[in-house]
Order: structure tokens, then C-alpha cells, then sequence
């Protein structure tokens, strides 16, 4: 048990006080789908997501700063290094960030809840698309589809923009669009050049102690968005994915009325999930993810 006051506990991932300063970010290998946290765990599956926030973080430096001070436990504080086993590959020392209360996501794919939105108002949070899009279809630009930020437990709710200046106001409204929008245009141009389709990715924003707008939590993962092969799309269906898509699809099949408890996941369900993000790491970056093990413990 990590020996730091603990400030938070999401549906993935415990937030420790470091000190006045600075925060210590550890992602588990819970799985959550439907806003529910699943009995189940997926092994390395908190490995794979900070491995790959990192990695991101490196590729987006140029479009928005991060949070990030450090992911190697060789560089941790004294007060963390007994607990080097527990934290290596999934936690990440980071500076305190005041978070904007909205979940900034972008789509370049009609898929998910955003399906749901354009099938009954013929857009997406008040952006309205072209008729006859179908599950799957790429959209003619990206657009950005705020939600609320939900508690555990909870559903996020898809807002308009309209009720994000009334949240937090116009000139950061604009800014959140903006940085959101680029953070995927990079995000999927990256992926398109290793097959892979950014479908669509849900950011954390925040402000740091001198007032800059910097991407906090995860970024570009498995779990805050949703990765096509792109060899494997087909506008009309459901798309193979390298997410939690793929629990998605099995909990729908089982019946599941989407209220917690979760059901318990099959092993072979387990095997195939730990896979596919496994797959996402080493696709995207180019590097085998257990090297990604090693680099965070040096």
C-alpha cells in the first residue's frame, strides 16, 4: 500500500499527494465500460496506458504542454522507491493542475454515442452533420463534442458548445476546441501512418500554477479512445478495434443492462482485451511493450 495521502479514486486510476507541488498518477488494471467498473481486471492493462500517454506526450509536446515530470521509479521521490515493483510501467510523477470541468472530446468517425446523437437530432452536440451516415462513416472534418465530467458511477453526458461557455466561458471555450481538435488531428495522423484509424479520443485539460492550459491524465490510450485497423473498416457495422471495444461488444451480446455490478468477464475475453492494447502500444509506438517495462524502472 502506497504510503501518500490519497485524493482521488477514478474509475481506472488512484491520485496521491506527493507534495505541495506535484501528484502521483497510478493506473490500474481495472476496466470500466459504460461508466461501470468491471469485476474483472485485465492484466498489464494500466502498464499499457501509461506507457502510452507517455509516448504521446513526447509526439504532442509541440501542440500542447502536458503534466508530466516523470514515468521512470528510478527517479521517483525517496518516499516512493519501496514501492518501485507496485509503480513501475503504470504511474506517473505529475504537477498539480487546476482541471477543467468538461471532458473534451473530438470525432472524426460517427460511432458510439455520438451514433446515438446523430440518429435522433441528425448531429452531434449541436453539430449538425450531412444526412445518410452510417456506424463507421468518417466524418467530412473532425468536430468537437463536449461531455460532462460524470462521478463514478455515473454517465457522461454529451453537451453542447453552447454549454461550455456557459460553464467555463468563451475565450476558453474556444481554447478547449482548439487544442482538443489539434491534439486529434496529430493523434490521427500519427496513427494513420502505422494503419491504424483514430475514430475518436476524450481529453483532460487543466491549468497549471501559472495559468497555462495543459493536457493532464491519459492521452491517445486504449481507454479515452477509440482505434480502428484501418484495413478492417467498413462504414455500416461495427468496427474491429484495438480498445475495450471488443468488451463492449461482449457485454452487449450477454444481456447486460449496463448497471452496476458488471458482469465477470470470460478468461478468453480477458486474454483477447490484454492483446489488443498490447497491440495498440507496440503498433503506435514501434516498440515491443516490454521495453516499455524496462525504460520505466531505469
Amino acid at each position: 500500500m502506497i504510503d501518500l495521502p490519497l485524493l482521488a479514486r477514478g474509475k481506472v486510476r488512484e491520485l496521491y499527494e506527493v507534495d505541495a507541488d506535484s501528484l502521483l498518477l497510478v493506473a490500474s488494471d481495472r476496466l470500466s465500460a459504460y461508466d461501470v467498473v468491471l469485476p474483472t481486471t485485465v492484466p498489464d492493462k494500466g502498464a499499457v496506458l501509461t506507457g502510452l500517454s507517455v509516448w504521446w506526450f513526447e509526439q504532442l509536446a509541440d501542440v500542447v504542454p502536458n503534466h508530466l515530470v516523470t514515468a521512470r521509479t528510478a527517479e521517483f521521490p525517496a518516499a516512493l522507491r519501496p514501492h518501485a515493483d507496485e509503480l513501475r510501467g503504470r504511474s506517473m510523477l505529475c504537477r498539480r493542475l487546476q482541471m477543467v470541468p468538461v471532458e473534451c472530446v473530438a470525432r472524426g468517425y460517427l460511432t458510439g454515442s455520438g451514433l446515438q446523437d446523430y440518429a435522433a437530432t441528425g448531429g452531434i452536440c449541436g453539430e449538425q452533420l450531412p444526412p445518410g451516415l452510417q456506424d463507421g462513416s468518417r466524418l467530412p472534418a473532425a468536430v468537437f463534442t463536449p461531455a460532462t465530467k460524470a462521478a463514478v458511477g455515473d454517465h457522461d453526458e454529451n453537451v453542447s458548445y453552447d454549454a461550455v461557455v456557459a460553464t467555463v466561458g468563451a475565450e476558453l471555450a474556444a481554447e478547449l476546441r482548439r487544442v482538443t481538435l489539434a491534439v486529434y488531428d496529430r493523434g490521427a495522423a500519427l496513427a494513420a501512418e502505422r494503419g491504424i484509424l483514430l475514430a475518436d479520443t476524450k481529453l483532460e485539460l487543466g491549468h497549471d500554477s501559472s495559468g497555462r492550459l495543459v493536457l493532464g491524465d491519459e492521452v491517445l490510450t486504449p481507454d479515452s479512445s477509440r482505434f480502428w485497423p484501418a484495413d478492417g473498416w467498413r462504414p455500416g457495422r461495427a468496427q474491429p478495434s484495438f480498445d475495450k471495444q471488443y468488451v463492449r461488444d461482449w457485454l452487449d451480446a450477454s444481456g447486460w443492462d449496463r448497471t452496476a455490478p458488471g458482469p465477470e468477464l470470460p478468461a478468453e475475453v480477458v486474454e483477447r482485451t490484454r492483446d489488443k492494447y498490447v497491440e495498440a502500444y507496440e503498433r503506435l509506438t514501434g516498440s515491443s511493450f516490454d521495453s516499455w517495462l524496462r525504460e520505466s524502472s531505469s
